[in-house]
């Protein structure tokens, strides 16, 4: 062979990598390279030089000084310290130092969260840790994998794995599992053939071998095209480098309403500013009002109580094997409505099952699923005694075993081991009986193994049997004669064409279909080390078998449940489009079937027109799972993606709510925001159930500590603009604590309160829908504006008719805290009465309801309370003045929600 060299410097490239176009003597010429003797130790060093070494490239952890720092970028962290700082300056160090330990708290929690998650591209990188066995300077040796460079010729055989994409020149039986990387259940069979045509998905490049995936049968030789960031495992590190995180839609929640209570906040204090220096009122007296209203106006106890929801939700889901990396991710689960699910080992058993057999004359059913051996074969139709003859050939030619129940070999090769076992077949005692002389393995040109073994005919005369099995087409093509019921009978016109039928039925319904035949050799003609596939003629036709990667038992259950709740099922997956949709039916999953290609080759707008209806998407590459789910969120779909393997990590990142599976690579499961250790599909929509009761949850907080905040800016407004109080209705005592002692503890009550009726019933959130609703803007505007007149009202009545401002705060601040109290019952629900006996099937609720109303009485009552708060001791007379205040209150909101209810039809 003619060989020419390249400059150092240059690296040979075909369009688009398109190496399998070319024959193996035009691959090896454009790296200079003699495939016999490999490229010499000098060349090699220079390429490694100028390439650098076959790995891909780091993610940089910043340093931890600068991951502290940047969780006081939020919204939240940015204004607690800022009213720190004014305190400080003002001298309220008590007030200062909590505030401080707040802002801590909240980083320290969030950083440990963020050091829970692994990068996904470090993932990759430990995935490269393993060595290859080269040719170069025309002998054979072995160097670390980071070594490699383009143009080496690399020696590959059964239990390798892969090193660097390569273009296959030589192939003997060579299979590779490429699941990891192309979603594909069963290995794929190679060979060094050229392929035409415009750029197939990885899948399809027969001819070429990728980096990280496994060879499980043969051997063969590859020139090295791509190393590093030039893979196929390469390019899906550059996307997964480019993909950003969808940042969650309760942290855009809270950073919105800090804006917003802040800006009101800041309003409120130039009006107070602005009315003290036109009323003479002295700096600092204004500064500590401002300080308290800035106290009083951040919700301080929202980040500390949000964060215990969410953990204690965390957990929750970790008990049903449904472990959250990030404590946002959970209430992302409540928004969740579209769910594109890898196909294998998710919604199917990732086992191969052989669930009918057909013979020249009778049908089988068989039960049972994956590698459990229980089942049973069932005969369906024909006059055949057993099914003995038309499976035999499947248990000789194979190499599989059954140990301990487990599959040890090929995983079709095991299935149909297990169809052995069900129809009472004693494996090991069969082959025992027919020892082999030689095998054909199976090859992608001819599709089909064969073995002979030493055998007895009928007429008990010494025979070579061939038995063969492989591709329906590969067999039926040799056949000349069949068995029937124990007789050979011609393999004429008619049951050829009764074979086809039944393929074309049973490749219909997504099976597997392989066919199996036997042939008698006279022992005097037979040469084991002759041409075997010369043999291969004249066969007899024993059965043909089909397999399927059954859908878990509990899968179909779990998307009719996930429909009920609005939440649309898709299925991606790297087999083809007839198998997909196969499953699909049997799971409840609507929508055609499109292939990743076709979908990529539709304009933006017929992609938006089309997904809607698309329930079934197969062949698909990593592109396609990320366009797939983009094209989505462009829909206002908000996205669950799950996957296992290095090609599904891109899309489990640029979904909102990425779902690896427990069993499958590290890439996949440090690129998502949740695993499941179980792999089930029912998992992920019990998640989501869990989600929307703990974000259902959050919002009765959040409407709860709206209502507070609302209350407080209000209060302090009126106060400053009717002169009440000098413009100081609390003290930064009495603020803390009605947030921490108060909100705190509501806020608990209400975040793990019992799920609402009807919960998954309901549509999901639509992206980017504000909490900040009109009902809820309504609801907590007219019951914050109602709480203020009432609080102020009693501090004026405080006033005129007790001559004391101090006793008028102090009925006041009970008031406040009886009226929290219906107000915690309230928010609820935005339109149920409280005025029913379901009011108080929160126990939790009830327990805090009942200590606030005790503490509402001895903060006035105890000295101690009344030093720490600065209150004043209230008679029964005034404590009723504030009791009365809260039922004004319940009467005003049990109003609003009658009409509510009325507007709505309710």
């Amino acid at each position: 062979m003619t060989v020419r060299s390249n400059s150092v410097g240059e690296q040979p490239r075909a369009s688009e990598d398109g190496w399998y176009t070319r024959t193996p003597e035009e691959v090896a010429a454009a790296f200079g390279v003699d495939p016999a003797l490999g490229l010499s130790a000098a060349r090699a060093a220079q390429l490694l030089d100028a390439h650098g070494p076959n790995s891909l490239p780091e993610e940089k952890r910043p340093a931890a000084w600068r991951r502290f720092l940047a969780q006081y970028r939020s919204y939240m962290q940015i204004v607690l310290v800022a009213a720190a700082v004014v305190s400080l300056l003002i001298q309220e160090w008590t007030t200062a130092v909590l505030l401080i330990v707040l802002t801590l708290l909240n980083a320290v929690v969030g950083l440990r969260q963020e050091g829970k998650a692994e990068s996904a591209m470090n993932a990759l990188q430990s995935m490269m840790e393993a060595t290859a066995r080269v040719r170069r300077d025309g002998t054979e040796a072995e160097i670390p994998a980071e070594q490699l460079v383009v143009g080496d010729i690399v020696l590959i055989a059964a239990g390798d794995q892969v090193a660097a994409d390569g273009r296959i020149i030589e192939a003997s039986a060579l299979q590779i599992d490429e699941s990891a990387l192309t979603g594909e259940s069963v290995p794929a069979a190679k060979d060094a053939d050229t392929l035409a045509g415009p750029l197939p998905a990885p899948g399809d490049r027969t001819n070429m071998a990728f980096m990280n995936t496994p060879v499980t049968h043969g051997s063969g030789v590859l020139v090295i095209t791509g190393t590093g960031a030039a893979t196929e495992v390469g390019k899906i590190s550059g996307m997964l480098s480019a993909t950003e995180k969808e940042v969650p839609p309760l942290t855009r929640e809270l950073d919105s309403l800090t804006l917003w209570i802040t800006g009101a906040a800041a309003l409120t204090m130039i009006v107070m500013f602005a009315l003290g220096r036109h009323r003479d009122q002295a700096w600092d007296v204004l500064f500590v009002s401002a300080v308290s209203l800035a106290i009083a106006a951040i919700p301080e106890a929202l980040p500390t109580v949000t964060q215990a929801i969410l953990s204690v939700g965390s957990l929750n889901l970790a008990k049903r094997n449904a472990i959250v990396k990030e404590l946002p991710s959970v209430e992302t689960l409540a928004f969740t409505s579209a769910i594109n699910s890898d196909k294998t080992g998710t919604l199917t058993m990732n086992q191969m099952t052989a669930v009918e057999v057909v013979s020249p004359t009778d049908r089988y059913t068989v039960s049972g699923t994956g590698y459990g051996l229980t089942g049973k074969v069932h005969h369906a139709a024909g006059s055949s005694a057993g099914i003995e003859d038309a499976i035999l050939p499947y248990v000789v030619a194979s190499d599989a075993k059954l140990v301990d129940g487990e599959v040890v070999g090929d995983p079709t090769e095991g299935a149909l081991l297990v169809l052995a076992h069900k129809a009472g077949l004693d494996i090991d005692a069969t082959r025992e009986s027919l020892p082999r002389l030689a095998t054909l393995p199976f090859d992608p040109d001819y599709k089909l193994m064969a073995t002979f073994n030493r055998a007895v005919d009928a007429s008990g005369r010494q025979v070579v049997r061939c038995f063969v099995k492989g591709a329906v087409p590969a067999v039926v093509a040799r056949a000349a004669t069949a068995l029937a019921a124990g007789e050979t009978i011609p393999w004429d016109a008619e049951l050829i064409a009764r074979a086809e039928a039944q393929t074309r039925r049973m490749g219909g319904e997504g099976h597997r279909v392989m066919a199996a035949a036997t042939r008698d050799l006279d022992p005097a003609g037979f040469d084991p080390d002759g041409d075997l596939l010369a043999y291969l003629t004249e066969l007899r036709m024993n059965s043909l078998v089909g397999m399927v990667d059954p859908p878990r038992e509990d899968a179909k259950a779990a998307v009719a449940g996930a429909r009920a709740g609005h939440i649309r099922v898709r299925m991606v997956t790297g087999d083809d489009v007839t198998t997909g949709a196969a499953i699909a039916r049997q799971l409840g999953i609507p929508g055609e079937a499109v292939l990743g290609a076709d979908f990529a080759a539709m304009s933006e707008d017929e992609q938006l027109a089309r997904i809607d209806g698309i329930g079934v998407v197969g062949r698909v590459a990593p592109e396609h799972k990320v366009l797939l789910a983009n094209t989505l969120k462009k829909k206002g779909e908000v996205v669950a993606m799950t996957g296992d393997g290095v090609n599904d990590a891109p899309a489990i990142k640029a979904a909102d709510i990425g779902i690896a599976m427990g069993s499958g690579t590290d890439v996949a499961k440090n690129a998502g925001r949740m695993i499941l250790s179980d792999d089930r599909f029912a998992t992920i929509v019990y998640a989501v159930e869990q989600g929307r009761r703990i974000y259902d949850n959050l919002t009765k907080y959040i409407r709860f500590v709206l209502l507070l905040l609302v209350t407080f800016v209000l209060t302090f407004l009126g106060a400053t603009v009717f002169n009440i109080a000098a413009g100081e209705p609390f003290t930064p005592p009495q603020v803390l604590w009605i947030h921490f002692v108060v909100n705190a503890s509501f806020g608990f009550a209400l975040g793990f309160d019992r799920e609402s009726p009807g919960l998954m019933r309901r549509r999901p959130r639509p992206r980017g829908e504000s909490v900040l609703t009109r009902p809820v803007l309504v609801t907590v505007g007219i019951g914050g504006l109602a709480i203020t007149v009432l609080l102020l009202g009693l501090i004026k009545l405080g006033q005129a008719h007790f001559d004391s401002a101090e006793t008028g705060q102090s009925i006041a601040f009970t008031a406040f805290a009886l009226c929290l109290i219906v107000a915690a019952f309230e928010c609820r629900s935005e339109t149920d009465s409280v005025l029913t006996a379901s009011t108080f099937d929160s126990r939790q609720l009830n327990w805090v309801a009942l200590a606030q109303f005790v503490l509402a009485v001895l903060v006035t009552q105890m000295d101690g309370f009344r030093r720490i708060l600065g209150t004043t001791e209230i008679n029964a007379r005034q404590f009723g003045w504030a009791l009365l205040a809260a039922l004004a209150l319940l009467l005003v909101w049990e109003l609003g929600k009658f009409l509510a209810r009325r507007s709505r039809g309710t």
